[in-house]
């Protein structure tokens, strides 16, 4: 397997940036490692608000019957994580979330934990004695829309040639991140990505400009597909698997983007009147791409957003992990969730309320950790949902979309009511 190192290089810019308001937020795009296609839908109010309630777990509705020993397994995963900083640091944006020293008993107790011999009552004891639950919300509106992303498999080889003419490219060089919380504090969570043209910053090549050959020549190519659609949902979901010719497997994962605002071309789609609300979803999307190649290229270009990989190593103690998300930890199938970064912190556990992707009329209830962000995740009560890899995946991924609840649990040592949030 080739490997490359890729330096990319920072700058501390203020004064070629633009002033702050709403054209920087709309050129922020935070690290992902993938979502689907999301859904057409309103656009963000302007004060996005994290509320706090406390709860009872009698008050969460489906918690005696979930079996949350996966989710000890994904939270304990986070927890390494975790314990590594120190007690002194915040675990996230939002001071009600505590401090590492807060976690840290928690925290050792999971990664303690033998879940393989650990009966499912007493994974639910663990979260009940060591955890309160507090349902979130948006101001005074509980509800959020719930989506999912999975692990696609694609095929290709590392060199061109027959059908492997898609390129995955690896970060560039020559690409700067610039975060502008460094500067305003009301921007904290908001970077630029760019490139140097001389002693300025331009914007970075646009998914057009890629696509028509703007990286060639520069031995960038970590991986060849053999399909231009594969390789776009690829980018949406932000990490994969590659089947070689050998039958070996190539995991890759989220390297960077290039900073322009992501678009979901299922609005360009419904737009042109070729899908609706009702029929939109990844797998029409893909369809209707695949069996119109002559213009796939030009719907698919209107998401100027464009996701470069890096080569992923597998744990040969947990060859069956999930993708690195956000967090730097391997996510778990059906346990880890997307959140908003700008308001929830990595490793959190989560009690999700929402409908089934594939019958409203059957709930979806379960514990999730906090593990990963994603450009399309904003909101207080958002949610992205990992499916795992494979068919079913996709299936599950590709339709959820519900409006739903979520409850996050605070360890006990910690009391949110004692900040004032104004």
């Amino acid at each position: 397997m080739k490997r490359r190192l890729v330096l990319s290089r920072s700058l501390s810019l203020i004064s070629v940036l633009f002033g702050a308001g709403a054209a920087l937020i709309w050129m922020f795009w935070p690290q992902i490692t993938g979502q689907i296609e999301p859904p057409v839908e309103a656009e963000a109010e302007a004060e996005d608000k994290l509320t706090l309630r406390a709860v009872t777990y009698a008050e969460l509705d489906g918690w005696q019957s979930d079996d949350m020993r996966p989710a000890i397994r994904a939270f304990a995963r986070s927890c390494k994580a975790m314990l590594r900083r120190d007690d002194e640091r915040a675990v996230g944006p939002d001071d009600r979330m505590g401090t590492i020293g807060q976690w840290r008993e928690v925290c050792e107790t999971a990664v303690s934990i033998d879940v393989a011999n650990l009966r499912k009552e007493d994974a639910r004891t663990f979260f009940e004695s060591g955890f309160r639950p507090y349902l979130s919300g948006n101001g005074d509106r509980p509800e959020g829309l719930f989506t999912g992303y999975y692990e696609p498999e694609l095929q290709g080889q590392l060199t061109k040639g027959g059908a492997f003419q898609t390129p995955l490219y690896l970060k560039p060089d020559d690409m700067v991140s610039i975060d502008l919380g460094d500067f305003r504090e009301e921007l904290k969570g908001t970077k630029l990505v760019g490139r140097l043209s001389g002693k300025t910053v331009k914007p970075y090549f646009d998914r057009a400009a890629i696509d028509g050959g703007a990286l060639s020549g520069r031995d960038l190519e970590l991986v060849w597909v053999d399909d231009a659609v594969d390789a776009f949902f690829l980018q949406i979901q932000g990490s994969g698997r590659v089947v070689l010719p050998d039958d070996s497997v190539l995991r890759v994962g989220y390297a960077a983007t290039n900073g322009h605002p992501y678009f979901a071309i299922g609005r360009e789609l419904i737009a042109r009147g070729i899908l609706t609300r009702e029929t939109v979803s990844l797998q029409s999307i893909q369809k209707w791409l695949q069996d119109n190649p002559d213009e796939a290229d030009g719907v698919m270009n209107t998401n100027a957003s464009y996701v470069f990989f890096q080569p992923l190593t597998v744990d040969p103690n947990d060859p069956e992990a999930g993708p690195l998300g956000s967090q730097g930890v391997p996510l778990e199938p059906g346990r880890s969730l997307a959140v908003d970064r700008r308001f929830h912190a990595m490793g959190v556990p989560v009690w999700v309320e929402t409908r089934d992707p594939l019958n409203a009329d059957r709930a979806f209830r379960r514990l999730m950790i906090a593990q990963d962000t994603g450009g399309a995740i904003r909101g207080p009560v958002r949610g992205d949902i990992f499916f795992g890899p494979g068919d079913d995946a996709a299936l599950f991924a590709g339709h959820m979309n519900r409006q739903g609840q979520k409850y996050v649990l605070l360890p006990i040592t910690i009391d949110p009511t004692r900040w004032n949030q104004s």
